[in-house]
């Protein structure tokens, strides 16, 4: 858990609904504030250099480099050219999921059941697979691209016989996580349920989002004392707009 970083004035504010889908550049210097406004929210997240698409977040690479098997405030996201595509400044439920990925549209049906737009029109059950490729389709990208997603806001942990174990509590209404951009990054979400989540019922939560701009170049500073390996990853990534 971190404090929330020191703000100017806001941006830019919207509210993605549960079930929704968006995409954005956050421009390098740019802070995004992610809010769970009800508690239990997963957002579903993908990472590319807006510049060059075919750079994109790699999620082993991120864990092995920091020594971790979680990600939180001090981590850093990290493409698979060795520069930090996000920082993750602020995190005050302490743990966002790297392995469970999301669910595509047979995997919604088995979980929840048919929810089809002909009886539910604009309630209809959405799955993260096409959610994101609606998304990157407006960027010029399309299956190939797809990869794998960071959970905002999710738990997973593994138990001694090697099992994946879902955290249903890991976050409560008003918890927020920060990301500042060091570069300009295509950022890709969707508000969907963790495909761990035990919840029978479709019933994805909404987050509020806000951009802003840093109040001061001191933001990194919690990632950079976490592992030396993020001075580097911050070092070649600024070293990109010499």
């Amino acid at each position: 858990m971190t404090i929330p970083a020191p703000l100017r004035t806001t941006l830019f504010e919207e509210t993605l609904p549960g079930g929704g889908h968006t995409s954005f550049v956050l421009k390098r210097g740019q802070l995004l504030r992610l809010t769970d406004i009800e508690g239990g929210a997963n957002i579903s997240m993908m990472l590319f250099n807006a510049h060059e698409k075919s750079e994109r977040l790699n999620l082993p690479d991120s864990l092995k480099c920091q020594h971790t098997a979680k990600l939180t405030a001090g981590h850093c996201l990290y493409s698979d050219m060795g520069r930090v595509l996000a920082a993750i400044v602020t995190d005050t439920c302490g743990w966002s999921d790297s392995f469970g990925g999301v669910l595509n549209a047979e995997e919604v049906k088995a979980h929840y059941g048919e929810g089809r737009y002909q009886e539910l029109r604009n309630g209809f059950f959405r799955n993260g697979v096409d959610n994101l490729l609606v998304e990157m389709g407006k960027w010029n990208m399309n299956l190939a691209d797809l990869l794998m997603t960071l959970n905002l806001f999710s738990k997973v942990t593994i138990d001694a016989e090697g099992r994946f174990q879902f955290h249903a509590d890991n976050s409560a209404a008003g918890d927020l996580i920060e990301l500042y951009a060091p570069m300009d990054t295509l950022v890709v979400l969707t508000a969907l349920q963790h495909p761990m989540d035990p919840n029978p019922q479709y019933a994805p939560k909404p987050v509020q989002l806000s951009w802003h701009q840093v109040a001061d170049d001191g933001i990194t500073v919690l990632c950079r004392n976490t592992r030396a390996e993020n001075v580097r990853g911050l070092y070649n990534t600024d070293r990109i707009h010499l």
